[in-house]
């Protein structure tokens, strides 16, 4: 496994690998990796010849009052991962070497940014879009694996690889959850023990939505009247609960197969989202 900071240097290793005819695989991340991102990596292993993993922690979708700073790191327990999962090349640039100091260019997927997660955090998919774009640019890859836990994410990178047709095949992996069946993510560590307990609510309600479902409940807004009281009472602060076209993400009158049912929601300071397709 190599670990490559450099934009020039990697572009090298990826010609050459490809006029070696081999599939380039690629898993982007901002690091910090658990079991959901692995999961990824091992999606990606298993697709491809050469596989890249980039670790970059993207400046330009974090506002002014979110967690950049503090946005846990821990590179040599990363890399130890990788080189587990048999990752090739783990790409390592430098903000400077993304974003330069005359840099101009942003990209944005229309409509599908400014729902769900858009409205609280407006400039985060530009910023996610950009980002995902030049790694693209860099890496060349022929599939890129995202997790369905970032599902609106995932939805705009599809977008972005059709609307400005991209030779690339985009794969998504499930969810990944504790035992408890919180969803992995690195934020996780910033709840409190008590905070962490509450949290499980958001796996709860996904759950009781299925079931209710399965059961004959078709009308999303007393699905999500009851998600909304269920967050509440375990000390959550709701930003949206959201019935939607999985392909979309336009709010749908009833529920049926197929629809997303996406939430983000607030234990203390800490943001958490998660989802679930019925």
């Amino acid at each position: 496994m190599r670990l490559v900071k450099s934009i020039t240097e990697t572009k090298k290793i990826i010609k050459l690998e490809k006029n070696k005819g081999k599939i380039i695989g690629f898993v982007p991340t901002m690091g910090y990796l658990h079991k959901g991102h692995l999961s990824l990596v091992h999606i990606a292993r298993r697709k491809s010849e050469f596989l890249v993993v980039s670790i970059f922690v993207n400046p330009t979708q974090f506002s002014p009052d979110e967690d950049l700073k503090k946005y846990p790191r821990d590179m040599k327990r990363d890399l130890k991962s990788l080189k587990q999962e048999g990752t090739d090349l783990v790409f390592y640039p430098s903000v400077k070497q993304i974003y330069p100091s005359d840099y101009k260019t942003y990209v944005q997927i229309k409509d599908l940014s400014r729902l769900l997660c858009g409205v609280s955090r407006p400039h985060h998919f530009r910023g996610v879009t950009t980002v995902v774009l030049k790694l693209f640019n860099i890496i060349k890859p022929d599939i890129a694996v995202f997790g369905q836990k970032d599902y609106q994410q995932a939805v705009i990178i599809k977008r972005m690889v059709k609307d400005l047709c991209l030779n690339i095949k985009i794969l998504l992996g499930k969810i990944i959850r504790e035992k408890d069946g919180l969803a992995m993510s690195s934020r996780n560590i910033y709840l409190s023990t008590q905070q962490r307990e509450n949290a499980t609510v958001l796996y709860q309600s996904l759950k009781w939505v299925k079931w209710s479902f399965n059961d004959g409940l078709t009308n999303p807004k007393k699905a999500i009247k009851k998600i909304r009281v269920m967050i509440k009472q375990n000390s959550g602060k709701v930003d949206y609960i959201v019935a939607v076209n999985k392909n979309t993400l336009e709010p749908v009158k009833r529920l049926k197969k197929g629809t997303l049912i996406a939430l983000a929601a607030y234990f203390g300071k800490t943001r958490l989202i998660d989802n679930t397709i019925l």
